[in-house]
């Protein structure tokens, strides 16, 4: 027969393999403050929306972290980088559709500023130094990539790259993609909000808890306790042209 403490092991394996982006943890690893980026837009002095387009490993985790962002008013899970007859979750999950889990960020420009956001991204949502890979995830489809909506977030993002790079921020060089956003497609309702309302489940706890307390702990100015809750009011497929 199993002992109980067995058949508890074998509970939570299960539990571990059906909550988990894909089937194997890593523990979290360390998360320190960047600098600030020295190239961003200054805050404007009417509300506004702006949009983020961020890929940096599995999306749950880079949702529950920007939705505890002052200034953001909305984070949606999806898929950016591959053909829109590919943006379904089963295919991502392939490795071979070009597409990245992906959020779309929508901040208001007088609260938080795009290099702030990146700063954010650096400093604890990714391990920039990762390829094709976040920390316990494999696969093309966790890779980390800026997709920059305009030549101002263009130049903010390469710059602060460089910067990073010149400061020697990383042990190991920053392989984050900079490209030009195409399109977004918005991931399966299942996907959004998965994190935060799913907060004990063994992936989130190991792998994406500990990002939201380093952001409340390395970056107390960019973080607020109660995160903006996903709203679905925006069409599932947006795109725009990059010059």
């Amino acid at each position: 027969m199993i002992s109980t403490a067995l058949r508890a092991l074998l509970m939570l394996l299960i539990i571990f393999i059906v909550t988990a982006c894909t089937p194997a943890a890593n523990g979290a690893t360390a998360r320190v403050a960047l600098p600030a980026p020295k190239v961003d837009t200054p805050l404007t002095v009417h509300s506004g929306d702006a949009t983020a387009v961020l890929a940096g490993g599995c999306f749950w985790g880079m949702q529950w972290v920007f939705e505890h962002v002052p200034g953001v008013t909305n984070v949606t899970s999806g898929y950016a980088g591959g053909a829109a007859n590919t943006a379904t979750y089963e295919q991502v999950s392939q490795g071979d559709t070009g597409q990245a889990e992906t959020v779309q960020i929508h901040f208001d420009p007088s609260k938080v500023s795009y290099g702030q956001l990146l700063r954010v991204y650096f400093s604890v949502a990714t391990n920039p130094t990762e390829l094709n890979r976040q920390g316990p995830d494999t696969g093309t489809q966790y890779r980390g990539v800026i997709f920059y909506t305009n030549p101002e977030q263009q130049k903010i993002a390469r710059t602060y790259v460089a910067q990073l790079t010149a400061a020697h921020a990383f042990a190991a060089p920053i392989v984050t993609e900079v490209v030009p956003f195409r399109a977004f497609y918005r991931a399966e309702d299942y996907h959004q909000d998965y994190a935060r309302l799913n907060p004990d489940a063994l992936y989130i706890a190991i792998n994406d808890a500990p990002k939201v307390a380093a952001l409340q702990r390395e970056l107390p100015k960019l973080y607020r306790a109660q995160p903006v809750i996903w709203h679905d009011d925006h069409p599932k497929v947006i795109s725009v042209d990059v010059h």
